[in-house]
């Protein structure tokens, strides 16, 4: 397959001032000389790296295509470290599928998603954590993930991924010499392994837990709207986020169904969901309504459990927060406009610890805070300017790293066998080779690739 020349529109679909249709392989310049005729009508080489006003032509069929500007990027000196060459006409679709048509005819396949990214990381220009990057970097959702994108792309993530490998390497090192000259170990030369796994250990926690932060700044964080019937669960939702998305009354059990909307918080977003009101139901509908909330409240990566303070705690209430102990949330007493009934000392003595905030969602009162609240607690993670963890792949795999050094400083400490510790080390540096792409999974590669956009 590396061994075709590819063609691909690189611009978005529709129409625009100019579009980018990109070739790379071996015959992508002899392809390009046979559809491209220079505006001054010379012939002979094309020059790399220099802009060349000229017109897409049709070999075979004759006439023009379109205008363009040519530019040839000569191996190894382009984004897939091969023979690259650009053609920038006008941004209709239709000649840029006529131009990738008289391509195809001259001798080049049509590229698959994610091809020339793809043979940028074959070709070492890039490693598997930049080649996600690249993608991150296109569906930015927000500037600060733009910005983070832009750092793994330039080496990051890879520099720090590398660096524990250098410590894992340094670190393995010592233990197999103990295997192979134990009588020149030193003593103490467990506790000093041990020691020497702490910062690399820090390390890894520090990008694992990351991963909320960057997960929020992409796809979103769920957060469910938990609370009895009326209490005022749907005029917080339409409160926070600044619009009447659901329906509001003052009957209980109006919100039979869920509604989800995106809120967003600084530079993170919030994937809000309000569900039906749980307590005994009424209906056959709002029965379903319930067993649909609860489902929805266990998956969700936090809640706010609303309470009415213009009431007293009840058994229900207490019943509620005993029922999600355990699980990320918010204590949210609402209707603090109203006299205020309910015994917050009561709720707070209750074990766990999730913050309580009292707020008006009708009158809008301390929203702000809350809003705040929630992305404090929901996203520990402080420091933008930090390494920032973007997929699950990576979590998976940094994760997986941190167990094998868990497990290998407690049976250092243990006293156990070098040889059962060295194993660990082995474990953790192949893992640190998938999760930089040196250990190449086809079903992983192809995953990852297949969600790029074709010309990319």
């Amino acid at each position: 397959m590396l061994e075709d020349t590819i063609i691909a529109v690189s611009t978005p679909p529709g129409m625009g001032g100019l579009g980018v249709v990109r070739l790379s392989g071996p015959e992508a310049l002899a392809i390009a000389k046979r559809i491209f005729r220079r505006r001054n009508g010379r012939r002979g080489a094309i020059p790399a790296g220099r802009a060349i006003l000229g017109s897409v032509m049709d070999p075979r069929r004759g006439g023009l295509v379109d205008e363009a500007v040519l530019t040839f990027f000569r191996a190894p000196h382009s984004y897939t470290r091969e023979d690259v060459v650009e053609l920038s006409g006008h941004g209709s679709p239709v000649l840029l599928e006529e131009i990738i048509r008289v391509g195809v005819e001259e001798g080049a396949r049509r590229a698959r998603p994610g091809e020339f990214t793809f043979r940028a990381y074959v070709n070492g220009r890039v490693d598997i954590l930049q080649a996600e990057a690249v993608n991150d970097l296109i569906r930015s959702a927000s500037l600060a993930q733009a910005r983070i994108s832009l750092r793994q792309l330039g080496g990051s993530l890879s520099r720090t991924v590398l660096g524990l490998r250098e410590g894992l390497v340094h670190l393995a090192s010592g233990v197999e010499a103990g295997i192979e000259f134990p009588e020149d170990s030193l003593a103490g030369g467990a506790a000093t392994h041990a020691r020497a796994l702490e910062p690399l250990i820090d390390t890894l926690e520090r990008l694992v837990v990351s991963y909320q932060a960057g997960r929020a700044l992409g796809e979103g964080v769920t957060v469910a709207i938990a609370g009895r019937k009326n209490v005022g669960k749907s005029t917080l939702f339409n409160a926070l986020l600044g619009e009447k998305r659901a329906i509001v009354t003052p009957y209980p059990g109006t919100t039979r169904d869920f509604l989800r909307e995106k809120m967003v918080i600084g530079d993170f977003f919030f994937n809000l969901v309000d569900m039906a009101g749980l307590g005994g139901p009424a209906h056959p509908v709002e029965a379903e309504g319930m067993r649909k909330g609860l489902r929805i409240a266990r998956e969700a990566d936090g809640l706010l459990i609303v309470l009415d303070g213009s009431k007293k705690e009840s058994a229900e209430d207490m019943k509620l927060i005993r029922r999600f102990q355990g699980r990320k949330a918010v204590l949210v007493v609402n209707k603090a406009d109203l006299p205020q009934k309910i015994d917050t000392s009561k709720i707070l003595a209750l074990p766990g610890k999730a913050p309580l905030l009292n707020v008006s969602a009708l009158k809008g009162t301390r929203l702000g805070r809350l809003k705040s609240e929630i992305r404090r607690f929901f996203i520990p993670f402080r420091n933008l300017e930090e390494e920032i963890i973007l997929h699950s792949r990576q979590r998976d795999l940094l994760d997986g790293i941190l167990q094998c050094l868990k497990e290998a400083r407690r049976l250092l400490l243990e006293g156990q066998p070098d040889e059962v510790c060295a194993e660990e080390l082995r474990r953790a540096m192949a893992l640190v080779g998938e999760l930089v792409g040196e250990i190449r999974t086809d079903e992983v590669i192809g995953d990852i690739f297949k969600r790029f956009c074709v010309g990319k």
